[in-house]
């Protein structure tokens, strides 16, 4: 299952301080934590960003890994951060969905898959349970929830084997160690053109740009199943509204360059819109995901590692 990562923008809380406090920001270095191991997907996102963002802010900006607990220790770590706007988070569903949920603050040798299609990979599933490996990249992850909610579509299931995170997924997937994963489709591209991994389907309402020739699910017979793997960008509660505004202003000028979308584009981000990449828009759409998944989390007594 191959997924649709939708693009970054940035969601703050917006804080009281007096006017005027911003003028002088940002007078040192801007840290955004990546609550993931470096290397995968949104850590590179992450690098992408602060790289054409400290043109904008005329400061660095400085890539900081905290992993731990489903992603949670990371995005703890920055929600306890002074307000001041040195200290971003930047995630996805798994670190601000699936973690929310859970957390309050060696397997046998896997089988080599006939299926050449979805609807193939659905009726072997079926005619075979439990006798396929699928990868998580921890419990209530992004990853381990969409297959939750693949079995529960599609009346299959198979094991679930858990990793750190999805670069050493992905090696093993390539080497034949795992079945199949429900994977950010940016982590992906290079994998599905050099012929490494056969994708079966985007779980989305269109096809996924980069790879038009994959069907969605709707495509293959299984209707509305739609997750997307997201990002975004986040401040403490109480950051400064001034504040707040200059740095949604660096993500929108960071991602309106032509050299930053090229390289999205080539990893295979879909980029939002530009009414999208506000924090009110964000806020909106993070509610409402917590409100589609945390009841199907809970409901499948999903349990932290």
């Amino acid at each position: 299952m191959k997924m649709i990562a939708i693009a970054t923008v940035i969601a703050l809380a917006l804080g009281g301080a007096p006017p005027g406090y911003a003028q002088s920001y940002p007078s040192h270095p801007i840290t955004i934590i990546v609550p993931f191991p470096a290397g995968g997907p949104t850590d590179t996102l992450a690098r992408i960003l602060s790289e054409r963002m400290r043109v904008s802010l005329g400061q660095p900006v400085i890539i900081e890994t905290v992993t731990g607990a489903g992603a949670s220790i990371g995005v703890a770590r920055a929600a306890q951060a002074a307000p001041d706007g040195y200290t971003l988070s930047i995630g996805n569903w798994t670190s601000h969905v699936g973690a929310g949920a859970m957390y309050p603050a060696v397997h046998d040798a896997v089988l080599e898959l006939p299926p050449k299609n979805a609807q193939e990979l659905i009726a072997w599933l079926k005619a075979n349970p439990a006798k396929a490996s699928a990868a998580t990249v921890g419990s209530g992850s992004g990853a381990h929830i969409c297959l939750l909610y693949f079995q529960q579509k599609t009346g299959t299931s198979f094991q679930f084997v858990p990793y750190r995170g999805g670069a050493p997924v992905m090696q093993d997937l390539v080497a034949g160690q795992i079945d199949f994963f429900c994977a950010e489709a940016s982590q992906t591209l290079s994998f599905l053109r050099s012929g490494a991994i056969r994708p079966f389907a985007v779980m989305s309402k269109e096809r996924w740009p980069a790879a038009p020739d994959v069907p969605t699910m709707d495509e293959v017979g299984v209707s509305g199943m739609y997750i997307s793997f997201w990002n975004g960008l986040w401040l403490p509660k109480g950051t400064p509204p001034e504040i707040v505004a200059k740095l949604n202003g660096a993500v929108v000028d960071t991602l309106a360059d032509a050299t930053v979308r090229q390289r999205l584009t080539e990893l295979g981000h879909v980029i939002a819109t530009r009414e999208e990449q506000t924090p009110e828009a964000l806020g909106a759409f993070h509610r409402a995901e917590i409100e589609k998944w945390w009841p199907i989390i809970k409901t499948a007594n999903v349990k932290p590692e």
